[in-house]
């Protein structure tokens, strides 16, 4: 299989939180992360289990990006043979919903590998919705590309093939925000700055 158009997505709960609480720990900043799970035994969905929170300040830079894809693929290869599927981005701006060149091209080095890859964009419109008024749509606008086509979104809001594994997910992640969780995420950046922070975050949710 060549290309993403006939995939669907599912991501878990975990997975979405944590992409969320990535995001909201830096509200000024681009942040950036990798998806990891694996395709479907029917290869109809790529189930996205966990995410590697990446970088809040240099999501431009791809060097940093390639050595957390691999340092990644080594853990999970040992945890469950799960594989990097994509990757996640948010924008500076809260009113920036475009998939720009530095995600794209970062999405780009994941397709290589994993064909079938997705890039989420974080809709900061859609996370103020969820939080005030209880919506129910993924806050992420799903991407996908192929080899002739590049990245583009897909449905008229992106949502219509990425569902949420568990239902009470965005049930949990108001809880989490209220409680300001977010400020126990790490991400790659803050590993390297200090090799204590673990940025697979093990016992975020315990």
């Amino acid at each position: 299989m060549g290309g993403s158009d006939d995939i669907k997505f599912e991501i878990s709960q975990k997975a979405y939180i944590k992409l969320v609480l990535h995001a909201l720990k830096h509200p000024s900043m681009a942040v950036n992360g990798i998806l990891v799970g694996r395709l479907s035994s029917d290869t109809t969905t790529v189930q996205i289990s966990d995410v590697m929170p990446v970088s809040h300040s240099a999501c431009a830079l791809l060097p940093p990006l390639q050595i957390a894809v691999t340092q990644g693929e080594e853990y999970y290869l040992k945890e469950g043979e799960l594989n990097v599927v994509g990757y996640y981005h948010a924008n500076e701006r809260y009113d920036d919903c475009e998939l720009g060149p530095a995600a794209r091209r970062n999405g780009d080095h994941i397709f290589r590998d994993f064909p079938q890859a997705a890039v989420l964009l974080l809709d900061n419109k859609k996370l103020d919705h969820l939080i005030k008024e209880k919506g129910r749509d993924p806050a992420v606008m799903l991407f996908t590309r192929d080899s002739s086509k590049g990245w583009r979104q897909v449905g008229s809001e992106g949502t219509d093939k990425l569902v949420l594994k568990e239902p009470s997910a965005h049930a949990l992640l108001a809880d989490y925000i209220a409680s300001k969780k977010w400020l126990e995420i790490d991400d790659f950046e803050d590993h390297l700055d200090d090799i204590s922070k673990d940025w697979v975050n093990p016992n975020l949710f315990k």
